[in-house]
């Protein structure tokens, strides 16, 4: 791949982001970071757990945030012995705008 890195690198990116949405469960966990953004594992796997009724355990939670982490659409801070997850809008933005649709017009604008 030499002097091709620069062509290849969106691909790669894009596809751990369709990657990391094609798991039900990471839609979910996604979902919650939208709803709450700044939660630790332990609250991630609470709402899961009690919300979504998923018996799914810590490390296979750790696990998704892992691939959702690698995809960019989650970010990770420290404080202390605490580590909150956050959502990275930014790489959805990046796949929309890489397609951008035809403009058609808006209902006011159509003719009959």
């Amino acid at each position: 791949m030499i002097g091709k890195w620069t062509l290849a690198y969106p691909v790669v990116v894009a596809d751990d982001l369709f990657k990391a949405l094609a798991d039900p469960t990471r839609r979910t966990i996604l979902d919650e970071l939208t709803e709450r953004s700044g939660q630790t594992l332990f609250e991630i796997c609470a709402r899961l757990s009690m919300k979504h009724r998923l018996g799914i355990s810590r490390q296979a939670v750790s696990q998704h945030l892992a691939v959702l982490e690698a995809a960019g659409l989650v970010e990770t801070r420290r404080e202390g012995r605490y580590k909150f997850h956050d959502l990275n809008t930014a790489p959805l933005r990046q796949i929309a705008e890489r397609w951008p649709g035809p403009d058609t017009p808006g209902p006011e604008e159509s003719t009959p």
